[in-house]
């Protein structure tokens, strides 16, 4: 043996003996069932626990960059407020605003609380938000996602857009009118009454987030003033930017442009405990779900001790042809290490196509069960996100290779300590 290791370069690290050694020990024997039964089910737990981490991560990623696309659709990166006075003249502060290097819009608005309905007789809780045409026209989540009618009524000051979720829940389709009450109404001597007034639909859109679509309500500036009592004025300025992660460079400037004082907030303050509450999530379900590929690598363990155990035999004899004992861990090393990595490139594989398959896999499970899985009105979005980043999924591929390789160490270390004379005495 010692000889036809040399013929083949001499005993190194993987060599070709060692690499054939390890194959042979690899392959399913009938009176080895129990082991290659154990090893099977270290590559299957390995390969899931890998997939699963992938998809879940996957899946994490994509709701928060899907909600993160929605909310700074809708939303204003930053939000400017007056502080000493009503703000009468925006027209002019927008105009400033938007010629810093960097700002893509800025978007006078007034908004309220109002209870809409429709024809259906029902009622629900719904924010009017008046803005210009022009900047509603800018905002491409929402000008590019009109399911039915037109903006262009709209530009006439001619009706309202509503979310598509809020024309479903009323059973409005465009050209019905959907009737608003506004609770800050008009004083009289009996008291406030509320204010109602009824408006066509002119146009339906879908943003993809049921908080939005079931929700806003967008109507002309000026006439939104008018219903809302507050005439020639704009309670705040929404401010879209190329960077919304770096909001905080934009402040001075904006403080500068508006020539007056105001009160700056950004969606990192308005959404804080939302994208942190995610980031929490996210971290915790990547250390349970690590346990998983840990419990696999457990299974390695025991399956190589077993395979030791029932190789010692051929250990000793290995051992007395020339094999050093260096030469029979590395042995063991590779039998046990070629589990851990051919289960995790399966599981990258598996994972991957899981992760561009997400959305099918779950209307089919909604289908079979049927129930909706993932509600968009508990989870807010309309389908199911999927986006794998590099850094993360090499992280997940890193760490399964790394305990695979630990778990052989052990039973390879054991498999080295074997006394040749001891394995040889009772044969």
């Amino acid at each position: 043996m010692a000889e036809a290791a040399k013929a083949h370069g001499g005993i190194k690290p993987f060599s070709y003996f060692e690499r054939l050694v390890a194959w042979r020990y690899l392959r399913s024997r009938r009176k080895e069932a129990v082991v290659s039964v154990i090893a099977s089910i270290s590559f299957i737990g390995i390969m899931l626990g890998v997939a699963t981490l992938i998809v879940v991560m996957a899946v994490m990623n994509g709701f928060r960059d899907e909600l993160m696309t929605r909310i700074l659709g809708v939303n204003g990166h930053i939000v400017v407020q007056p502080i000493d006075m009503p703000l009468d003249n925006y027209d002019e502060i927008a105009a400033r605003i938007a010629e810093i290097p960097g700002v893509e819009l800025a978007a006078p608005l007034v908004q309220g609380q109002v209870l809409a309905s429709g024809r259906s007789g029902e009622g629900t809780g719904a924010i009017v938000r008046g803005m210009r045409t022009e900047d509603l026209t800018s905002m491409d989540l929402i000008a590019g996602n009109v399911k039915q009618g037109s903006l262009v009524d709209f530009a006439a000051g001619e009706g309202v857009a509503i979310g598509s979720r809020m024309a479903q829940s009323l059973g409005l389709v465009v050209g019905d009118a959907i009737t608003l009450v506004s609770p800050e109404g008009d004083v009289t001597p009996f008291g406030t009454t509320p204010r109602v007034k009824s408006y066509p639909v002119t146009a339906i859109f879908e943003v993809g987030m049921s908080e939005y679509d079931a929700t806003i309500a967008l109507m002309p500036l000026q006439e939104a003033q008018i219903y809302l009592g507050v005439e020639d004025l704009a309670q705040l300025i929404e401010i879209f930017v190329n960077d919304p992660d770096d909001v905080d460079s934009y402040r001075p400037l904006i403080e500068e442009a508006a020539q007056r004082p105001v009160a700056i907030s950004d969606w990192r303050q308005r959404n804080r405990t939302f994208f942190s509450a995610l980031e929490v999530e996210r971290n915790v379900m990547f250390m349970i779900l690590t346990m998983i590929v840990l419990v696999a690598a457990l299974n390695i363990i025991s399956g190589m001790i077993m395979l030791v155990k029932d190789k010692g035999h051929d250990i000793a004899i290995l051992r007395t042809m020339g094999a050093t004992a260096g030469s029979i861990m590395r042995i063991f090393l590779m039998a046990g290490a070629a589990i851990g990595v051919t289960g995790t490139f399966a599981g990258f594989l598996l994972g991957t196509l899981l992760c561009l398959n997400v959305e099918s896999i779950r209307q089919f499970f909604s289908w079979l069960s049927g129930t909706t899985i993932f509600n968009p009105e508990v989870y807010f979005l309309s389908q199911l996100p999927a986006k794998m980043e590099t850094g993360e999924t090499l992280s997940v591929l890193l760490m399964a290779l790394i305990l695979s390789f630990l778990a052989t160490l052990f039973p390879a270390w054991r498999a080295s300590r074997l006394d040749p004379v001891e394995a040889l005495r009772y044969e």
